[in-house]
C-alpha cells in the first residue's frame, strides 16, 4: 500500500489520473517492487482549469460513487477511492463490493459507506442523481463491518472511502496517516516474500505443461484400459451351453470319421498287406518253400459243367404225387447247398 500510494502521488503531482486502479493492474516483481500498470484509461488533468471527462472509466468494483452517478468533473479522488477498495480487499482477502450492475454497485456502496447527505446532492448536481437516489437512507458502518482489521487501518479506510471526493484528501496525506507511522511499519521491498514469476508468458507455459501432463496421463490411462479390455477378450470363456453344443458336435464328427475309416479299411485293405492270409508282401510265410507247382499244360485242364436246365418256380410248392396242400417254401440248408454244388461239378 505504501508503494501504491507513492506511485499515485507521483502521478498526481504530474497531473495524471490513472482511472483504472485494481488488483490486476498492480504488478510486483521478484524483488518486491510494485509497478502500476495499464495506463490505457489514464488522462491528464488541470486542477486549476475544469474540463469535462468521461464517467465511463474505472472497473465496476473499484468505481467511486460520483462516476456511477454520471460525474464529468472529478479529480484525484477517483484513484484514491480505488486505493481504499484495494486496502480493504488486502485485509479482507476478497473484494469488498463485488457488484454485478451499476445499480447494484451503488446499492452496495450506500449500504457500507452510508447514503449521501442532502447537501451533497444539492452541491454535486450529478446527472443521474434523481434516478439512482436511494429511497431510504443508510448509516455508515465501515468500522463495524471491518472491526477485525488492524485499528490503525480503519481511519485510512474511512478517509479513502468517503462519499464526498473532497474528503478523501490526497495520496500525500494518506502516506502520513497513522497506518504507516505505527507498528508494524511498512517493510523494505527487498525483504518481502518471494514468489515465482507470474507473468502472462510464465502462466501460459505452466498451463501448457499442466495440460500436457494431463493429456499424457489420460493417454496412459486409456492405453491401460484398452489393454485390460483386450486381455479380458482373450481370456473370455464361452457360455456353458455353447461349450456343451460344441463338444457334442466334435464327438459326432469324430465318430463319423472313425466309422468311415473303419468301413474303408474293411472294403479295401492296405496295398502292403495280403487280404487273404494277412501276411505282408515279401514275407517268407506267404509261400511254402517246399511247395513246387506241377507243370500242367493249360490245354489239358478240363472244366465240366452241368448242362441240365435249372428249374425255377415262382409259385407255391405242391407235392407232385398227392396234389396236397401247398407247402411253405423252406430255405435249403447249408449241407444241401454244398451237396448240390458238388453234383454240378
Amino acid at each position: 500500500m505504501h508503494q501504491l500510494l507513492s506511485g499515485l502521488e507521483h502521478c498526481h503531482n504530474r497531473h495524471v489520473l490513472h482511472r483504472d486502479i485494481k488488483g490486476s493492474n498492480l504488478l510486483i516483481n521478484s524483488g518486491g517492487v510494485l509497478k502500476i500498470a495499464d495506463f490505457g484509461l489514464a488522462s491528464v488533468f488541470d486542477p486549476n482549469k475544469k474540463q469535462p471527462m468521461t464517467s465511463r472509466v474505472v472497473t465496476l468494483w473499484y468505481r467511486p460513487p460520483e462516476l456511477l452517478l454520471g460525474a464529468t468533473d472529478y479529480g484525484v479522488g477517483v484513484d484514491l477511492w480505488s486505493a481504499g477498495c484495494i486496502l480493504a480487499e488486502l485485509l479482507a482477502g476478497k473484494p469488498i463490493m463485488p457488484g454485478r450492475t451499476e445499480v447494484e454497485q451503488l446499492h452496495k456502496i450506500f449500504k457500507l459507506c452510508g447514503s449521501p447527505s442532502e447537501e451533497y446532492w444539492k452541491k454535486s448536481r450529478l446527472p443521474h442523481a434523481t434516478i439512482f437516489k436511494p429511497q431510504q437512507s443508510y448509516r455508515r458502518c465501515i468500522t463495524e463491518t471491518f472491526k477485525d482489521f488492524p485499528p490503525s487501518s480503519l481511519p485510512l479506510i474511512e478517509t479513502l472511502l468517503a462519499i464526498d471526493p473532497a474528503e478523501r484528501q490526497t495520496a500525500t496525506a494518506a502516506l502520513h496517516s497513522a497506518f504507516f507511522t505505527t507498528k508494524p511499519y511498512a517493510c523494505e521491498p527487498s525483504i518481502l516474500p518471494k514468489y515465482p514469476p507470474s507473468k502472462e508468458m510464465d502462466a501460459k507455459r505452466r498451463d501448457e505443461d499442466a495440460r500436457r501432463q494431463r493429456a499424457t496421463g489420460k493417454a496412459n490411462a486409456d492405453g491401460a484400459r484398452r489393454n485390460r479390455h483386450r486381455d479380458r477378450a482373450v481370456r473370455a470363456i464361452p457360455a456353458p451351453e455353447a461349450n456343451a453344443e460344441l463338444q457334442v458336435n466334435i464327438d459326432r464328427r469324430r465318430l463319423i470319421t472313425q466309422a468311415n475309416a473303419k468301413s474303408k479299411s474293411e472294403k479295401f485293405p492296405p496295398p502292403h498287406q495280403d487280404g487273404t492270409l494277412g501276411y505282408t508282401l515279401g514275407s517268407s510265410h506267404h509261400i511254402d518253400p517246399a511247395y513246387e507247382p506241377s507243370e500242367v499244360p493249360f490245354t489239358s485242364m478240363n472244366f465240366s459243367y452241368s448242362k441240365e436246365p435249372i428249374q425255377t418256380w415262382s409259385g407255391p410248392l405242391v407235392e407232385p404225387a398227392t396234389g396236397g396242400a401247398p407247402r411253405r417254401k423252406t430255405k435249403p440248408s447249408k449241407k444241401d447247398s454244398n451237396k448240390k454244388g458238388k453234383e454240378s461239378m
